[in-house]
């Protein structure tokens, strides 16, 4: 992921993305770049819209990843469904009804 993650810092500040400049931002990361693995990414993204894809890759997570509810403090166990109950009905609970009529 380091790769890719290379060749889209390398997009963003507009620089050339090629086989020095990814080599030269995974060695300042501190990863051990992998000479055959950067080929084949230079290689793979020659064919695509950076921006497009960037784009199209930030809009669907933000689509489809609604955050659920939760009742409450973000350290607790997850929220069960909460269903409302409603109030218990007395026996005889026809007395308000026939007081109407008596």
């Amino acid at each position: 992921m380091e790769y890719v993650y290379a060749a889209m810092l390398l997009h963003s500040a507009e620089k050339e993305i090629d086989e020095k400049s990814v080599s030269g931002v995974l060695t300042a990361a501190g990863v051990d770049a992998d000479k055959g693995r950067i080929k084949a990414l230079i290689t793979s993204l020659g064919s695509v819209d950076i921006s497009e894809a960037m784009a199209t890759a930030m809009a669907a997570p933000a689509a489809s990843s609604a955050p659920a509810a939760s009742g409450g403090g973000g350290d607790s166990a997850p929220a069960e469904a909460v269903v409302e109950e409603e109030p218990e009905e007395e026996a005889g609970g026809f007395d308000g009804l026939g007081s109407l009529f008596g």
